[in-house]
Parts: structure tokens; C-alpha cells; sequence
């Protein structure tokens, strides 16, 4: 079977400690349900993914070189 999450075409998704969370939210001075969600079965997310965790995406950008985006994971 083909591991989707490792194509060259899928982003770099990571799961972030709690602390990087806190001042990821500080930072938007948001709560952690008003991030954009991403279902916890994607086949891009690490195996460690687990509902309530927030994963940064990497994605290759032409303007900005790289463009960062949050998500939560939800059921």
C-alpha cells in the first residue's frame, strides 16, 4: 500500500507540542476551536495524530517561498 503522507506533492505536516500551541493561539489571539479543521483519518497526517492535537502544514509558496497554516484535528 502507497504511504500518502510520504508524496512529494503532500505538505509538511507536523503535530505541535503544547507549548508551541499556547503561542501559535497567543500570537492569532484566538481560541484553539477557531482554527480551520482537518479530519483525524486524513491519510497526509502523521500516525501520531490524535483528535484535539494541531498540526502545522508547510506548504511551498511562489510568492512567499513558504506559507504556514494550523489546523485542529477533529473526529
Amino acid at each position: 500500500m502507497v504511504d500518502v503522507s510520504q508524496h512529494e506533492l503532500v505538505p509538511e505536516h507536523t503535530v505541535l507540542a503544547d507549548e508551541d500551541v499556547e503561542a501559535v493561539l497567543d500570537e492569532y489571539d484566538i481560541q484553539r476551536t477557531a482554527l480551520p479543521k482537518i479530519k483525524y483519518n486524513d491519510p497526509a497526517l502523521p500516525d501520531a495524530a490524535e483528535p484535539g492535537d494541531v498540526i502545522r502544514i508547510v506548504r511551498d509558496c511562489r510568492t512567499t517561498d513558504q506559507a504556514i497554516v494550523y489546523r485542529l484535528v477533529i473526529e
